[in-house]
């Protein structure tokens, strides 16, 4: 599943590659695409987007499900 999400809080190449992170650490295989300029993921999982969502808060990046 392809799931689009809001990071609000994402303000440079450290930050994405938090949020990058925190994704594989919930699913190694996810493909991860970080759009740093308009504070968006895109993530292609298994995982549910709401263990995505928490594990991106939980590193500190306020997210939520915007596709």
């Amino acid at each position: 599943m392809i799931v689009k999400l809001a990071v609000e809080k994402m303000k440079c190449g450290g930050c994405s590659a938090n949020v990058e992170r925190a994704v594989k650490a919930q699913d190694p295989y996810a493909q991860v695409e970080v759009d740093l300029a308009e504070k968006r993921v895109r993530i292609e999982s298994e995982v549910p987007a709401e263990r995505m969502v928490k594990a991106i808060s939980d590193a500190g990046f306020p997210a939520h499900v915007i596709a």
